[in-house]
């Protein structure tokens, strides 16, 4: 009889264990392995490089796509713009040598380079995002390139504006920013496009210049905009991106022209000395400011190049981009604002974006 009870106890505990793990909302986001930085190089210098920082030991790999390539001897390429990790591999979009370059995101190791090119003329990619089993890469021709993440191929190409720059997912829609940076009067326009067609079905006005976009958990998108560099200023207009309608702009005190999001609290900062290195933090759904300046402890950041957060921690980093020329660096931030650790990533010249490894 012991016997019997004992089984059945062992049974139910295992049952309610399973009950209880398939029962669960989600799972836990993993520490980090590590982190890569992304730095684009000088232009025309086919400098770009991919550093990593692993987690444990604190060693950064400061070209560590070479060290896992070898045989890649022309190296990453010529300004690389972007990435991202979708699934299990990286995609690093490569502005002026118009490919994504596709990496094994656990090792790093190489795997593809797709061409963005029209007739053997390179269309000049900027900004990756993913969805549907895609990565959807804006281009300077006025497209947006769909990615094909089982072929690794373009599978097809979608007219919006001129000048693409940032882009993003929500709703099952692309927002494209569309910045017309090289006409001679910018443009000021979003497009968003349907995924279900794959056809632009809206085009919104917004600010002078357009180039990131970023969206908080209830489809409120944050488009920034460079301006004309001398009378119209940086801004930032809000777009609904539940009904694809513009809601506001936001005042004089918010001319900036790069945003991140996260935990709905919207990171403002420019990219350039001359219009300010300060992070400018805001919440999302009151509407008010959380910090004038995120950074607290006094640590100085020559220019904010790039921000990005670790959703394990809440760690905010932060790529400085120094004089444009020597090897930049990243510093890691609590979210309090207080500095953590930095680190350099020589030889990468203007970091601008991090990914974790999980």
């Amino acid at each position: 009889m012991n016997k019997h009870f004992y089984f059945l106890a062992i049974l139910a505990i295992v049952l309610f264990s399973a009950c209880k793990k398939s029962d669960a909302p989600y799972d836990p986001i993993k520490p980090a392995k590590g982190v890569y930085v992304l730095s684009e190089g000088n232009f025309n210098a086919n400098n770009s490089k991919l550093a990593y920082r692993d987690a444990a030991t604190g060693v950064v790999s400061g070209d560590f796509f070479t060290q896992q390539n070898p045989s890649q001897t022309a190296g990453l390429g010529d300004v690389a713009n972007d990435m991202l990790i979708y699934g299990s591999k990286i995609y690093i979009v490569v502005n002026v040598s118009s490919n994504v370059t596709v990496l094994d995101a656990q090792t790093g190791t190489f795997i593809s380079r797709i061409p963005i090119q029209s007739l053997g003329t390179g269309r000049q990619p900027r900004y990756a995002a993913s969805a549907n089993g895609k990565v959807y890469i804006t281009a300077y021709d006025g497209t947006v390139s769909a990615i094909d993440t089982t072929s690794l191929s373009v599978s097809q190409v979608i007219p919006v504006g001129p000048n693409p720059e940032g882009i993003l997912v929500y709703n099952n829609k692309l927002f494209v920013a569309n910045s017309g940076g090289f006409n001679a009067v910018p443009d000021s326009t979003v497009s968003v496009v349907d995924l279900n067609s794959n056809t632009e079905v809206a085009r919104l006005v917004v600010g002078v210049n357009p180039q990131q976009l970023a969206v908080n958990s209830t489809g409120d998108v944050y488009v920034t905009s460079f301006g004309n560099f001398t009378s119209i200023p940086p801004s930032v207009t809000v777009i609904n991106g539940n009904n694809n309608t513009v809601k506001q702009q936001l005042g004089p005190n918010y001319q900036f022209d790069h945003v991140r999001i996260y935990n709905d609290i919207a990171y403002f900062y420019n990219s350039y000395a001359t219009t300010g290195t300060r992070v400018k933090t805001y919440d999302t759904h009151t509407g008010s400011v959380v910090r004038s300046e995120f950074i607290t402890d006094g640590t100085t950041v020559s220019v904010v190049y790039g921000v990005d957060f670790d959703a394990d921690n809440g760690d905010v980093y932060i790529c400085d981009a120094g004089n444009f020329s020597d090897p930049g660096k990243v510093t890691c931030f609590s979210s309090e604002g207080i500095k953590k650790f930095s680190f350099s990533v020589a030889p990468g010249i203007n970091p601008k974006k991090t990914l974790f490894l999980r």
